[in-house]
């Protein structure tokens, strides 16, 4: 369980994480005697000084900053208070290396030797874990690939060339140079070194499936329409859409398709199922199917319907409202709200209730939607929206309920 950093340095709050002492104990282990112990004590202030150049470079734009230690990376994450200048942003990306690299050559200059002798360098422990840790590692993070604060440079000034794609540009781009350098040195001489490249061309992966994420969710405006448009494609072409993660088609859809193929028992059986679902529901309702197809699923339940599952008995419900079913949807909401009252369930049964021209009727279950106070945004698109509630609107309760919901959201 994650808790808030309780060190701090300079102000900012740092979080050393059990990945970053693997790193350094790794360290020990691969290079025995005082070599070891000077690597490790060294990677570890000088990844330190590292992220506190980014944090100090963060809070000159006036940013909140704070430092996380991990395994083969540090991080500086910073909550800008303004919109950030590129040349801000490729400031706080070279203030890192900068500092790195710069107080690395002042400890060499201080040890009697600079970071071109080399063979000096590698006469004594010191020089050689403050030569590694301090400009070799400040140099290799400004190789221009992501992560590395090369990459964040590059990106900045890419991004005034080609504005808003320059980060996925740099993610394919730094893709393909880690994939041929893994390649290189796995058929080379040096096989410890592709382990080290495994770990940022995941980070590169993540950070593509991350942008084709928000991509798709910038497209739909929101998770719920992302998943609602996927769900309507499976109906619509007989193949679920890309679905937002953690989400995945409907039970129903799933049926659909055994009934096709004449499973009609296993069809059931699926449905019926998920009314004992444990775990929230990640799929969203089938309502893009055709009537016949719907009558059909509906028809594979057993009677009495099937309870368990909330969501699946309001996805029931409404079904039914969309088969013209008013009398048996309104029956089996109004159970689900007696057992489990909250705000769609008692609309489903005003919606049954107008249609079957009980105004007063639908008003009161409005008004006990309203109280239920579960989801007061879909109330409001209901009322709006439901051809049923056409008459209702300018009725005064539902006037003033309207009135009420617009104060409340």
């Amino acid at each position: 369980m994650s808790t808030a950093p309780s060190l701090r340095i300079f102000g900012f709050p740092v979080d050393i994480r059990p990945g970053f002492v693997m790193l350094l104990g790794l360290f020990v282990f691969l290079n025995p005697g005082e070599v070891g112990l000077w690597l490790a004590a060294c990677v570890g202030l000088f990844t330190l000084i590292h992220e506190l150049g980014h944090a100090f470079a963060a809070r000159a734009t006036g940013a909140q900053a704070s430092i996380a230690l991990d395994f083969l990376a540090g991080y500086a994450s910073f909550q800008p208070t303004r919109a950030l200048k590129r040349w801000e942003r490729a400031g706080i990306s070279v203030a890192g290396p900068a500092v790195q690299i710069g107080l690395g050559v002042i400890v060499l200059a201080a040890l009697g030797t600079s970071p071109f002798d080399v063979d000096y360098i590698r006469s004594t422990a010191p020089t050689l874990a403050v030569w590694w840790a301090g400009p070799i590692i400040g140099l290799v993070n400004l190789l221009p690939i992501l992560p590395l604060d090369g990459g964040n440079i590059v990106m900045s000034g890419l991004d005034a060339i080609i504005p808003g794609r320059a980060r996925v540009a740099m993610i394919y781009f730094s893709i393909a140079v880690t994939s041929g350098a893994v390649v290189v040195l796995a058929l080379g001489d040096h096989p410890i070194g592709p382990f080290f490249l495994i770990f940022p061309l995941l980070t590169q992966l993540q950070m593509l499936q991350h942008r084709k994420t928000q991509t798709a969710l910038d497209q739909h405006g929101s998770w719920q329409r992302w998943a609602i448009s996927a769900e309507r494609d499976a109906w619509t072409t007989g193949k679920p859409g890309v679905f937002p993660p953690g989400m995945n088609v409907s039970p129903w859809f799933r049926a659909a398709e055994l009934a096709r193929m004449g499973k009609l028992d296993e069809a059931s059986r699926l449905l019926t199922d998920d009314f004992t679902a444990r775990q929230s529901a990640n799929w969203m309702a089938p309502d893009a199917a055709s009537p016949e197809e719907l009558a059909a699923l509906v028809g594979l339940l057993p009677q009495p319907l099937p309870t368990g599952n909330a969501y699946s008995e309001y996805v029931l419900a409404t079904a039914l409202v969309w088969l013209g079913q008013f009398d048996l949807a309104a029956r089996y909401a109004a159970d689900l709200y007696r057992r489990s009252p909250s705000t769609m369930p008692a609309v489903v049964v005003a919606q049954c209730a107008a249609a079957l021209n009980d105004n007063e009727l639908a008003v009161k279950w409005l008004q006990a939607a309203f109280v239920s106070g579960t989801n007061l945004d879909n109330l409001a698109e209901a009322i709006d929206q439901l051809p049923e509630f056409v008459r209702l609107r300018d009725h005064p309760e539902i006037a003033a309920l309207r009135s009420e919901l617009a104060l409340t959201l």
